[in-house]
């Protein structure tokens, strides 16, 4: 069976006395790719947020293992957190800074390596990234794609369990989006990674998303879990789950 490595029960969230989502219940598996979706104001990237130790929930856990992560003092939290690495939409590298030098960031704030291993261990996760050779070139001198793959190895520095991914196919033409796609599925079956993924992108959901939730605006909960073909298939999915994933097409 698989290994549960957050779980959600009765998570709502707020922002003062409007209630975004309410309800929430949610289990992602060990090594799962795991895809949040839904409309647009749905909550999906506060939801990740919730995920993250950025927002606290109103109400309801979540348990990494069997650490309530909310219920659990700063100190435990940020040790949880440490455990896991994040993708934002932008990639959010400093353009001041190498791509060697953006990667090694977390290992010189967490670690105490010597900068000749901090180099080396850069070098790696670019090399798993497809950055081979990159380690000296700055983030305007490389395409959007692979400045998405350059976060992707920053996010991976420190070894992380967990992977978080806001919008990771944004702004990406289809072919690199394809790359960046099958550059997770290679990471999450060589090292076991279990990736969190935001993302509207059909495409992506597809082909690398076994596990899912759906949040809907409107009534402000989760309408749908699993696998997302499963669920396009399943003659019990809500209507407004199946015309998301066919966008309005009949199947």
């Amino acid at each position: 069976m698989s290994q549960p490595c957050i779980s959600l029960s009765g998570l709502s969230v707020a922002y003062g006395s409007f209630v975004l989502m309410r309800d929430i219940s949610m289990q992602v598996n060990k090594q799962d790719i795991f895809i949040i979706m839904g409309g647009s104001g749905c909550g999906k990237s506060t939801l990740l947020r919730v995920l993250m130790g950025l927002k606290e929930p109103a109400l309801g856990t979540v348990h990494y293992g069997d650490v309530n992560f909310w219920a659990s003092p700063p100190e435990q939290r940020q040790a949880v957190m440490r455990r896991a690495g994040v993708l934002f939409q932008s990639g959010a590298l400093w353009s001041s800074m190498t791509l060697a030098e953006n990667v090694g960031l977390p290992l010189q704030q967490y670690t105490s390596l010597s900068a000749q291993q901090i180099r080396e261990q850069a070098s790696l996760k670019l090399a798993m990234a497809g950055l081979a050779g990159f380690e000296d070139y700055y983030p305007s001198e490389i395409s959007g794609g692979m400045r998405k793959r350059a976060g992707l190895a920053r996010a991976l520095a420190l070894d992380p369990e967990i992977v978080f991914l806001d919008e990771p196919s944004a702004g990406l033409d289809p072919l690199s989006a394809r790359l960046l796609d099958d550059l997770i599925l290679e990471l999450r079956d060589t090292l076991s990674t279990t990736f969190v993924i935001v993302t509207h992108e059909l495409a992506s959901i597809f082909a690398i998303g076994n596990n899912s939730i759906f949040l809907d605006a409107e009534s402000r909960t989760a309408l749908a879990h699993g696998n997302p073909r499963a669920l396009l298939e399943a003659a019990d999915t809500k209507p407004l789950v199946r015309r998301f994933l066919l966008r309005g097409e009949e199947k």
